[in-house]
């Protein structure tokens, strides 16, 4: 592991639940030289800095949106962890544009002035739904996946370099069935759009530290991706709320029955490295070392409905975080 005791690390969407999580593993791990937390929300700061009052950490009033604020956020950066995004289905399908502004203009800013400023790696977080996405939430995180690889080709001769990481859903975070749930057993029902569907459960801390270790690693292009456990929705709902009624409301707009991490055509440039697969960048910006890792087989699909990791209710019970 390297010394982050001289780093200087940015959190971009850093009073969410990842960022609050990130920052946590920080102070108690890493012990950065200095954080700064980059988001929009006053209040929410304000109610983070009374949780984490720590000298190491600076709060930052911005939106990724605003090119100029990024670049004086960036000044002096080592790794910058980009997590901002506007991230809520339904939402993006209502405002598009506004999906389109933060989730991909917004990272090209990132892009523009981690290069300026002489940032040292970048790690953008994305998500399974990037994957042949079927809502505009997808489709933004697949553009920010593919600007976010490919502009290791405008580094030219400075050092940033730029990678992604790719996971599931997030257990109990901001906008999970889990707090929606939680409100709905108060009725004593709960909702479930469609008996058949399966979903890629991670934890928080198992989200951090993936993260920590990719942006370790990272080269420069690649897509980490790991090995997670499927869940099916109904199991979900029994462990939740075995009392409850379950109501089946039918498929929302944008939703898929399965998600997928990697696809048939991805996996041709894929390795198996033990814990997670790495996809490699089609186009070779700088002398690669060695992955020690396995080729895929010919036909590879991870998928949650194919996974060879599944969940019980009980298993999924322990994972989900107290109230």
């Amino acid at each position: 592991m390297s010394d982050w005791t001289t780093k200087k690390i940015l959190i971009t969407g850093g009073t969410g639940s990842f960022g609050k999580a990130f920052l946590q593993y920080a102070l108690e791990v890493l012990k950065p030289n200095a954080i700064r937390i980059f988001s929009r929300d006053e209040l929410k700061q304000y109610e983070m800095r009374k949780q984490f009052n720590h000298p190491s950490i600076r709060y930052f009033i911005g939106d990724i949106r605003d090119g100029e604020r990024v670049a004086r956020a960036l000044a002096g950066v080592d790794y910058v962890i980009h997590a901002a995004a506007m991230k809520h289905v339904e939402a993006a399908e209502y405002n598009p544009f506004e999906a389109v502004q933060t989730n991909i203009i917004g990272t090209q800013n990132i892009i523009s002035s981690a290069i300026d400023c002489g940032v040292e790696k970048v790690i953008a977080l994305s998500s399974d739904k990037a994957v042949n996405p079927v809502n505009l939430y997808g489709a933004t995180k697949l553009c920010q996946e593919r600007i976010v690889t490919q502009s290791n080709s405008y580094v030219g001769k400075k050092s940033t370099r730029f990678a992604c990481v790719r996971y599931g859903n997030v257990v109990g975070s901001r906008g999970s069935v889990v707090p929606l749930y939680r409100e709905q057993m108060k009725s004593g029902e709960v909702t479930i759009t469609d008996e058949r569907m399966t979903r890629f459960w991670i934890t928080l801390p198992q989200a951090v530290r993936f993260v920590h270790k990719a942006l370790e690693t990272m080269q420069g292009g690649e897509i980490f991706v790991p090995k997670l456990p499927s869940m099916k929705i109904t199991d979900l709902a029994k462990a939740m709320a075995p009392e409850c009624k379950i109501k089946i409301v039918g498929i929302r707009p944008g939703e898929k029955l399965h998600e997928v991490m990697i696809t048939e055509d991805e996996a041709r440039h894929t390795l198996d490295i033990g814990e997670r697969y790495v996809v490699k960048p089609e186009f070779q910006f700088f002398p690669h070392g060695h992955y020690s890792g396995k080729e895929l087989p010919d036909g590879f699909r991870y998928a949650s409905n194919n996974n060879d990791q599944w969940l019980t209710p009980d298993q999924l019970r322990e994972m989900i975080p107290p109230a």
